[in-house]
């Protein structure tokens, strides 16, 4: 007579934060350096090299035509040592956003990644933070060759540049949460599409090739929403020197973005994926 095998139980998931986190997300970060080894080495250079190349057209080019330009802070710089931070936070941004995004969007839905981590003792936080934090490497790698190229060029004013990697760091951790966060709502490839809708208007009219004062004020206003606005005024007072008490603000918009982007990220794949 033959018996029945009985199958292992399966470990059930605690309540309250155990059931959100389980301090592992290193493990979602070295899944994806692993992965990251047979990616495009060229996809990924890609992200770095726009903005290298609008440095040498625009702040070339341009910057022989256009001479000094006035900060928010009422310090005149040259064009390309005005453009250049912003182009090195445009960095961060595009590094970060790339992964907590299309990325992020093909591991939900076409991989079924997240499902199978979450079988496993992971919590959705442990995902969502391992996943930013992964994003995060990207946007630090493109920011850090950046700077490194902006030092050569002579464009860092200030010896307070260097505290511009830290604050592409904190620009980039806003991002990859907030990206991830609007991510995991999308369900077609199409729907992708509304991210670049976002993020192009937004690179070209964050007073990132010129001061904000040239458009009307109520212009003024709604680009100021921008969350690239803030860290390219952030990171300009930093590479140009122009330090002033309102640079706090951008630090605390970037702050209530990472929260709002971790929170959001958290409770949308547990109920996709758990509850």
């Amino acid at each position: 007579m033959t018996t029945a095998v009985e199958s292992p139980p399966q470990r059930l998931r605690s309540g309250g934060v155990r059931a959100l986190y389980a301090g592992n997300p290193g493990a979602v970060v070295q899944r994806g350096l692993v992965a990251a080894r047979s990616s495009s080495w060229i996809v990924v250079l890609s992200g770095f090299f726009e903005p290298v190349l609008y440095l040498a057209s625009f702040g070339i080019g341009l910057g022989m035509l256009i001479g000094d330009v006035e900060t928010s802070a009422g310090v005149e710089v040259p064009y390309a040592a005005f453009i250049a931070p912003a182009l090195l936070a445009v960095s961060a941004m595009n590094g970060a956003i790339y992964d907590s995004t299309w990325n992020v969007f093909f591991k939900m839905n076409y991989a079924k990644l997240y499902e199978a981590m979450l079988s496993t003792s992971l919590g959705p936080l442990d995902v969502a933070l391992g996943e930013i934090v992964y994003a995060l490497l990207r946007g630090l790698v493109y920011a850090s060759g950046f700077l490194v190229i902006m030092q050569f060029a002579g464009l860092n004013l200030s010896w307070t540049a260097i505290l511009a990697l830290p604050a592409v760091l904190l620009i980039a951790f806003g991002f990859a949460s907030l990206g991830m966060a609007v991510t995991s709502y999308m369900k077609v490839f199409q729907h992708m599409d509304l991210i670049n809708f976002v993020l192009l208007p937004m690179f070209l009219f964050s007073a990132t090739f010129y001061p904000i004062t040239v458009y009307p004020e109520w212009v003024q206003a709604i680009v100021k929403a921008f969350p690239l606005w803030h860290g390219v005024e952030l990171v300009r007072g930093l590479t140009t020197g122009a330090l002033y008490p309102g640079m706090l603000w951008h630090v605390l918009y970037y702050v209530v973005m990472i929260g709002v982007g971790l929170i959001f990220t958290t409770k949308r794949l547990r109920a996709l994926f758990l509850d």
